[in-house]
């Protein structure tokens, strides 16, 4: 069988977890990383014995890349996507895809025209109980999902921000909590309950004043199965809480999952404090005790080494998909749907009379 020829482009914090994780997979070498910083490039390079370059194309050409995983601040994610694809690159972008509806479009036909897939990495969907709920729903056992909601509670400090330069602002991050803490979240939601019909949503920035983005959001969304959703998300709560999706279902049927507890994770900075776990379990027929499941999800997830072993799984599905092997996991419009929930936020706050209505996306 093909071993995939895989480059990381951007060296940052998270691109360690991704040398890592396809360091530890057989269907897979990592050959080579790019960054437009050279002294970050070269300690990465040494690091993982690899070769370097300043540009993606570059690196793509003279490595006769399969693919590549994209690593860099939100906002560059298209532009390099693009390029990737008009090379014959597979392509799998760290989330969020992008920060607005049309540069994901423009993201998905690239990858359409070339023939090669584009997938986003949201590796919270490989945690036991996420794989869980989503079985669940899709046996039919919970009926068809018709509530959901989102929380997210997290704190986010100053130095947190000014610890890369690109935090806290349009330009660099595309956003704030909703982008780059709650889309995991939302991406659950979307996985469990659809495509969405329409969103309204407002933001707002309630004790950050040295960032320009939120620090806090609320939206309803409505789903065209009919399902509707609330979220709540806010990088203001000192100490933290939690990260919760919950989904009801219309035969009375209630579950869902803590994928996030305490203090909120930070790539390269701190660990994971806790398990993600079964947090509602009420199920007709289904006896499992959700004291089971908790231990059950919580001994798993303690098995492994938590700062990889999610984004290996999601890392290895991408090369599996690029084989042949097994479906992407989460593709182009599966990230496009987060941003789509982010942007319809951001553009309500500015005009709070709308209300944002689903653009039509484009068959993949």
């Amino acid at each position: 069988m093909k071993t995939i020829r895989i480059g990381i482009i951007g060296c940052g914090k998270v691109a360690h977890f991704h040398a890592k994780a396809i360091n530890n997979l057989t269907n897979c070498k990592l050959v080579a990383a790019s960054n437009h910083s050279k002294p970050k490039l070269e300690k990465f390079c040494n690091d993982y014995q690899i070769n370097g370059y300043l540009t993606p194309e570059e690196m793509i050409e003279k490595e006769r890349l399969d693919a590549v995983t994209i690593c860099t601040p939100h906002p560059s994610h298209a532009e390099i996507t693009v390029k990737c694809a008009n090379l014959h690159c597979h392509v799998l972008v760290e989330k969020p895809l992008a920060t607005s509806v049309a540069e994901c479009d423009a993201m998905i036909k690239a990858a359409k025209d070339n023939n090669v897939l584009l997938g986003t990495l949201v590796q919270r969907r490989n945690y036991l109980p996420c794989l869980r709920i989503k079985e669940i729903i899709n046996a039919g056992k919970i009926g068809k999902p018709i509530l959901a909601q989102v929380t997210m509670l997290g704190w986010r400090s100053e130095d947190y921000y000014k610890s890369d330069p690109w935090r806290g602002t349009w330009k660099g991050e595309g956003g704030g909590v909703l982008v780059t803490q709650a889309s995991h979240q939302i991406d659950l939601l979307n996985w469990y309950m659809g495509e969405i019909e329409s969103i309204y949503g407002l933001s707002a920035n309630f004790n950050h004043p040295y960032i320009e983005v939120e620090d806090s959001a609320v939206a309803v969304i409505k789903y065209k199965n009919g399902g509707l959703a609330t979220l709540l998300a806010s990088n203001s709560q000192n100490p933290a809480l939690y990260g919760k999706v919950h989904v009801f279902g219309s035969n009375g049927s209630a579950i869902g999952v803590q994928t996030d507890g305490g203090q909120m994770f930070i790539a390269g900075v701190s660990e994971i404090e806790e398990p993600p776990v079964t947090d509602t379990w009420q199920i007709a027929g289904d006896n499992r005790k959700l004291e089971d499941l908790v231990k059950e999800d919580s001994d798993f997830f303690n098995s492994v080494d938590s700062m990889t072993y999610f984004h290996q799984r999601h890392i290895e599905n991408f090369v599996n998909a690029i084989l042949g092997i097994e479906p992407l996991c989460a593709d182009g419009q599966a990230g496009r749907a987060t941003v789509e929930v982010c942007e319809a936020v951001y553009t309500i706050t500015k005009n709070p009379d709308l209300v944002w209505h689903s653009k039509e996306h484009i068959s993949y």
